[in-house]
């Protein structure tokens, strides 16, 4: 997993609530057994209705998203942070997410950054009226700031500190590996006595 510190790049609004997996990537997208090729498929039902946000050219290659509450509720899909961070996205802002989703994001390097209901409407705001305009996530310090806005925001220092050093699951386990290794040949060798 790459290593999340502080990013700077394009806002793109989503002013929808109760956003759940399945709007965020369709079922019928989940065939695949990578991580990748799911970007495409990123909200695709409505995509295809034409005229999507996130279709538009000024949000083009963003790689924050601000939406409502509730972001990512539904079925514990992994597939939807894969397909978030697959169509260039880190960073998800929003007043809550769904608890899976939350713990999804974490473990595959997507940031989801709680902050109150009236912080993301003026994030919400700002990114319509300056189409867009840029934000910085900065993770280390816990910040968020663009076009005059800042905030701060707290993450789970265990998730925090695997983000900040692009530690996943298995990255985590091969820090022991040294121990491991010692209790295996512990194990081999009061097997064989």
């Amino acid at each position: 997993m790459e290593p999340f510190t502080r990013i700077t790049g394009i806002l793109a609004p989503l002013d929808r609530v109760n956003v759940d997996t399945d709007q965020i990537i369709p079922k019928q997208f989940l065939k695949r057994i990578e991580r990748t090729g799911f970007g495409p498929f990123l909200f695709y039902d409505w995509r295809r209705n034409g005229d999507f946000i996130l279709d538009r050219p000024a949000y083009r290659g963003a790689s924050v998203l601000v939406t409502g509450a509730n972001f990512g509720c539904g079925s514990s899909r992994e597939h939807a942070p894969w397909s978030l961070l697959d169509a260039g996205f880190r960073v998800v802002i929003a007043p809550s997410f769904g608890e899976i989703f939350k713990s999804n994001s974490f473990r595959c390097g997507l940031l989801p950054a709680e902050l109150p209901e009236p912080a993301v409407r003026e994030l919400i705001t700002l990114s319509l009226q300056e189409p867009g305009m840029e934000i910085t996530v900065d993770l280390a310090a816990e910040r968020i700031s663009a076009s005059g806005f800042e905030a701060g925001f707290a993450v789970d220092p265990f998730f925090r500190e695997c983000l900040l050093n692009g530690w996943d699951e298995i990255a985590l386990t091969l820090r022991h590996e040294a121990d491991i290794a010692r209790f295996e040949a512990k194990r081999s060798a009061s097997r064989l006595s």
